[in-house]
């Protein structure tokens, strides 16, 4: 099950213990959000749906522009491509 954009927030916020997130903000930008905050809502999400296909990848970050909105997206897209593979 792919959370709604606004529950991933409120599930990072929870993790993070940061009081707001904006979907939008570059999560390098984000100072209560840290790598392993990242890393333990990822393992949560594939304990809860072992068959998503979703990996740490979701979070590749090469330029320093990733945003919630765009972890959505991939898991979004990572989900439909388990579905149909």
């Amino acid at each position: 099950m792919i959370p709604t954009l606004d529950d991933l927030i409120e599930q990072m916020q929870s993790v993070s213990g940061a009081p707001e997130i904006d979907a939008d903000t570059p999560l390098t930008q984000l100072s209560d959000v840290d790598s392993m905050d990242l890393m333990e809502w990822l393992y949560g999400y594939q304990s809860a749906n072992p068959d998503s296909g979703v990996d740490a990848d979701v979070f590749a970050n090469e330029d320093g522009s990733l945003t919630l909105r765009i972890v959505h997206e991939r898991l979004s897209q990572r989900v439909a491509a388990g579905a149909v593979g």
